[in-house]
């Protein structure tokens, strides 16, 4: 009897654990939090009727994968941050074993380098009105990564055209943000490539949203998977136009509807899927392409989306029809790259090899501002003030070397005469043995000094001449004295 009560419970306890793998989330496990931003009613521009949908959409998705999602509509700038604040702060207090996931879909700009959210009261005069009136996307990301969670994720469908004629100098699409740059476990995928525009689409919701409110729904796939399958769809259905991008730091495995172990680890160069530098070489994917149908080919590259696969792509299927598509992608995705390099070292020499090789760009006139920023930046430091440090290194002030410790006291009869210090202080009494003055004779009897030693007799005739007195001139009443005359007959 015992023996089957424990074997009902070994198999209640095998069905619970069935059970919890076949739920939508692991929401026991982690806690999860979204934050949904959908930004349609803009009020100097046309509106974007798509985004409210896509945050509908998007808000129902992650709720069902078991978020506590957060929905925010056109938003003002003091609104959004406010948001942003108050959505950071539940992700503090929900504690290190959570997932924090943005969704954005609205307008987004990028400025001399940087990518902004626009918010729906932004009206620019000029490009420099966009970091006063829009919401810096670092901002956002930083905010995010400086609190202990166990992932971030940022999708942004954000990369629709410049509707703000005063913008017309500001680049196509965003710029290149690499996660591996800041806090790991990070996760951001953009709505197509760097520096391309993304599409409205004809539905209710953009071409990014409807792949992802499709794909995401899969059990069990890890994010990655799911993102690669999302940009392989998008590109079937915009014919190649449009063709999204991510970047991860994540240091766990995550899925939207399955088990989610904090303790298994991403899948394996995830973190570098989306830059220009893959694991592998082109060499390596010519061996993989070589003998595989064209479609079968071109969506293997698009799904790894890497400089290398898409350069052994061109070199193996020159004549396919959708080379053209792939060598645009390729070279618009250099051009990225080498902007990045360029923004991110920010020197004369940056932006002049940018615009060496990119001079009819969409960027060159930010490169060319940008570079004259740099070059008035260094005219402003005066050049006598730049050569200071060098020319105190190389010249003293002082030609004398730094001065000794004091010298422990002198005997003056081992050493009388002391050189003059360099600090200016009055040196010591010196003393020395100078000749007197010769007095000359009287009647009184006087002690001298010293004889000088160029007159007079010597010391011997003094010696011989005790008693002798006055007819050597040398003063009466020394005889008593003796020997001792010379030698240490004078008083200081």
């Amino acid at each position: 009897m015992r023996r089957r009560v424990f074997s009902n419970f070994l198999l209640a306890s095998g069905l619970l654990a069935l059970a919890q793998l076949t739920t939508p989330t692991d929401a026991a496990a982690e806690a999860r939090l979204a934050l949904v931003i959908g930004q349609s009613a803009y009020r100097t521009v046309p509106e974007l009727p798509n985004a409210a949908n896509d945050a509908k959409g998007m808000t129902e998705l992650l709720g069902h994968a078991g978020f506590s999602v957060t929905t925010a509509a056109n938003l003002a700038q003091n609104e959004m941050r406010a948001a942003i604040s108050d959505f950071a702060g539940k992700v503090g207090a929900s504690g290190a074993d959570t997932v924090a996931l943005v969704f954005y879909a609205g307008h987004g700009l990028q400025i001399d380098g940087e990518n902004y959210l626009v918010p729906v009261d932004l009206d620019p005069k000029r490009e420099a009105d966009i970091p006063l009136q829009g919401v810096r996307l670092n901002d956002l990301l930083n905010t995010l990564g400086a609190l202990p969670t166990r992932a971030r994720i940022f999708m942004l469908d954000a990369c629709r055209n410049n509707p703000f004629p005063a913008l017309s100098g500001a680049g196509h699409g965003l710029a290149i943000v690499d996660t591996k740059a800041g806090a790991p476990g990070s996760f951001i995928s953009y709505s197509t490539s760097p520096g391309a525009e993304a599409e409205d689409g004809n539905g209710l919701d953009s071409p990014y949203t409807t792949a992802a409110l499709s794909i995401a729904k899969q059990p069990n796939l890890p994010i990655e998977e799911v993102f690669k399958r999302i940009r392989v769809a998008v590109a079937q259905s915009t014919d190649g136009r449009q063709i999204p991008w991510e970047s991860s730091s994540l240091t766990t495995d995550f899925r939207f509807f399955g088990e989610s172990s904090g303790s298994t680890p991403a899948l394996p160069g995830a973190s570098a899927m989306a830059l220009a530098s893959g694991t592998r070489s082109v060499e390596d994917w010519r061996k993989t392409l070589q003998g595989k149908p064209a479609m079968v080919a071109y969506e293997l590259v698009i799904t790894e989306d890497t400089v290398e696969a898409y350069q052994a792509y061109i070199e193996l299927y020159a004549q396919d029809a959708r080379t053209p598509r792939v060598r645009t992608v390729l070279e618009r995705r250099r051009q990225m790259l080498a902007w990045e390099r360029a923004t991110a070292i920010n020197t004369r020499a940056s932006f002049e090899a940018y615009l060496a090789n990119w001079d009819n760009s969409d960027l060159a006139a930010t490169a060319r501002r940008l570079l004259l920023r740099v070059q008035n930046r260094n005219y402003a430091v005066p050049v006598a003030a730049a050569a200071t440090p060098v020319a105190v290194a190389m010249a003293p002030t002082c030609p004398c070397t730094t001065p000794s410790p004091p010298a422990s006291p002198v005997n003056p009869s081992v050493a009388p005469v002391i050189k003059k210090r360099v600090d200016q202080t009055p040196p010591k009494r010196k003393v020395v043995q100078t000749p007197p003055k010769r007095r000359p004779p009287s009647d009184q009897v006087i002690y001298e000094r010293a004889p000088p030693p160029d007159r007079g007799p010597p010391p011997e005739a003094v010696m011989q001449g005790i008693g002798v007195g006055v007819g050597i001139g040398l003063g009466m009443g020394m005889g008593g004295r003796g020997g001792d005359n010379y030698g240490g007959g004078y008083r200081r």
